[in-house]
């Protein structure tokens, strides 16, 4: 570089010459990095070229910027506009690396849960990772270096109007070509891996700013009429329960065991001839336990808020972020509130602070008459504490006085922390060796999962001590993968098998028990997600949901629809997965041919009206202008779940 400044009328010495440098590390970077840190799932030819040809359009542009200004001011706007782009991209690169998922702009709003994130992301570094910045140096010395000659004249216009045509031509190309390739890219609703395969990390930013603009503007313009479609379909999709189980709770207490982070692969996984989860085998075969084996997540980017979002309401989590942070003030129709017009009280247990996921202010929407945060229990041990509040065994000890004291019947829900990445413990607390694939969330896995068990089996124990066991329906659900798609690698050595796409989507299933004291238990395998535990719920509660906006449906009837969407509009089913835009068949794992795609887009087609119609509930807020004959709308101002004020009411 010396040589290369020493002239005076080299190439660095003119503000253009740099420019162009900068436009060609960061376009170099961002390929390399959508090349080997992102599955994009590119194929052929053109795909290739596009991935290739993407991030030119998007550094000539926006480091094009820079011209706007004059002076030394260019050189300044190069190097902040660069450094800003490269701090986009790695921050995709390290979200990426467990969610799966590119950052959107509602989850930057998420930041009140960073500070419980931090051994989290410090297990996603790579010591590989400075290299995101080397070219960043590179500019800072360019920028500071008063060996670089800085150019102040003024450039004129030619110059800046010949580089963004050359911009927009390239990005009119590179559109044009992803349009051809995949008709309505932009309109179509796939997932925002096809967006950046097509488009480049850059422009997807752009896309996904424009898509949460939309969202946030459709509650100002949505009315009363924007209800009529959503009830219609919902009516005319419900499913009469079966009378064999309708009403086999009633009046019966309700406990939620929120599972984190748990994969139904580990039941009945035996590692090295040991039994993983022996407490959950045995339960999966009880007179009185439904065992579900073919219940799938359906999270987007909400996770753990989005599982909470769909079991609580029957409507889909958002396609950016989480409705948690961003639709908390939302009018709803929740579990919690529907039961309160049954007697029910209501509350959620959960060892980490209350603001975490935005939980203190969306249970008020949702009708919590409690909630049992971390200022309720004693956190004072480090050996009692996880990375994301109480750990499981204590968690359960300590809220037994507190689930004592509700008045009968009650709604419940415990959220534990114990099974979540990284899945490190201390080695004192597990009962069971690692995996040893190599990788260590993989290997770890296993400990945190029968960790999770024991307290379950704790849990159980304590109902029964209590005298709540007998008169309890007592329901446990996953909430969403443990391991993503990441560790497809160490996962086939788990499985014994290649984890291809098909099988990939198959790994989504978690486990849901439905355990009712005196209720015919079996396994049960009905398709079904997570958007279908509501009615499935207030039918065993002997409740009608036919007037209710709920986009699930009861996993017991016999009019149950067996096609589970997923928040980026795949799909499984008995006979027919869609998964990045391909259909297999369910039992094969082959993919279709073409005398049977006419059902699976039809299937498609339906997916995404659905998810949809959904969008427009939660966007548009548009329960508040619709309530189902005999439900009392909830007012959140009525709550509070301060230790103060709930030791004051009592």
């Amino acid at each position: 570089m010396k040589n290369l400044i020493s002239k005076k009328d080299n190439l660095l010495n003119n503000f253009l010459g740099i420019y162009l440098l900068a436009v060609l590390m960061l376009w170099i970077k961002t390929y390399i990095t959508q090349t080997t840190q992102f599955q994009l799932g590119v194929e052929g030819p053109l795909q290739q070229f596009l991935l290739l040809l993407n991030p030119l359009g998007s550094a000539l542009l926006f480091l094009g910027i820079s011209f706007l200004f004059r002076g030394k001011k260019k050189y300044t706007s190069l190097l902040v506009i660069y450094t800003l782009m490269s701090i986009l991209l790695y921050s995709n690169v390290v979200y990426y690396r467990f969610f799966s998922d590119f950052i959107t702009l509602p989850t930057i709003f998420q930041t009140q849960n960073f500070g419980d994130l931090g051994g989290s992301i410090l297990t996603l570094l790579k010591p590989f990772d400075i290299l995101f910045f080397v070219d960043v140096f590179v500019m800072f010395y360019l920028r500071f270096s008063k060996k670089v000659q800085k150019q102040t004249t003024r450039i004129g216009y030619k110059k800046p109007v010949a580089i963004i045509a050359v911009a927009l031509v390239v990005s009119i190309i590179n559109l044009g070509l992803a349009e051809a390739s995949r008709p309505q890219l932009l309109t179509r609703g796939f997932d925002r891996n096809y967006i950046v395969k097509y488009l480049g990390m850059y422009n997807y930013s752009i896309y996904d700013s424009v898509e949460t603009m939309k969202a946030s503007s459709q509650r100002a313009l949505a009315d009363s009429s924007d209800t009529t479609e959503v009830v219609n379909y919902t009516q005319s999709n419900y499913a009469e329960p079966n009378p064999n189980y309708f009403g086999a709770a009633k009046g019966m207490n309700v406990i939620y065991l929120h599972l984190e982070s748990f994969q139904n692969f580990i039941i009945d996984y035996k590692l090295n001839g040991e039994e993983v989860t022996p407490f959950l085998n045995s339960l999966s075969k009880d007179k009185n336990t439904l065992y579900f084996d073919n219940f799938f997540h359906q999270t987007g980017q909400g996770k753990t808020s989005d599982a909470e979002f769909m079991l609580e309401n029957s409507l889909f989590g958002l396609p950016q972020g989480s409705a948690f942070i961003t639709k908390a003030q939302n009018t709803y129709q929740a579990a919690p509130s529907i039961l309160k017009d049954y007697g029910y009280t209501s509350a959620v247990f959960h060892g980490n602070k209350g603001s975490f996921w935005n939980r203190n202010e969306v249970y008020k929407s949702f009708g919590y008459d409690h909630f049992y945060d971390a200022s309720y229990y004693d956190t004072s041990s480090s050996e009692d504490m996880a990375e994301y509040g109480l750990l499981d065994k204590p968690f359960y000890e300590q809220s037994k006085n507190y689930l004592s004291s509700l008045p009968q019947p009650f709604y419940t829900k415990f959220i534990t922390v114990g099974n979540h990445f990284p899945y490190t413990m201390s080695q004192d607390l597990v009962t069971i060796d690692k995996a040893q694939t190599g990788d260590s969330s993989v290997d770890n896995y296993f400990q945190t999962a029968r960790y999770t068990d024991e307290s379950i089996e704790q849990a159980f124990n304590q109902l029964k001590e209590q005298g709540l066991y007998d008169n309890s329906m007592i329901v446990l659900y996953g909430d969403h993968y443990g391991i993503s798609h990441n560790h497809n690698k160490a996962m086939s050595q788990v499985m014994g098998e290649e984890i291809t796409p098909q099988a990939g989507a198959n790994l989504q299933r978690v486990p849901l028990f439905i355990h009712v004291p005196g209720m015919k238990g079996e396994a049960n395998h009905t398709y079904g997600g997570q958007t279908d535990l509501l009615p499935t719920l207030l039918h065993l509660l002997g409740i009608d949901t036919k007037d209710y906006v709920q986009f699930g449906s009861d996993l017991l009837s016999d009019e149950h629809n067996e096609v589970v969407p997923f928040r980026n509009g795949d799909f499984v089913s008995p006979e027919i997965d869609s998964i990045n835009e391909k259909f297999y068949d369910n039992k094969t794992g082959l993919p279709l041919d073409e005398s049977q795609l006419e059902d699976a887009k039809a299937l498609k087609k339906e997916v995404a009206h659905k998810l949809e119609l959904s969008d427009k509930v939660v966007n548009g807020d548009l329960l508040r202008f619709y309530t189902p004959k005999g439900f009392t709308p909830v007012d959140p101002s009525q709550y509070n779940y301060s230790k103060d004020a709930d030791e004051k009411a009592n």
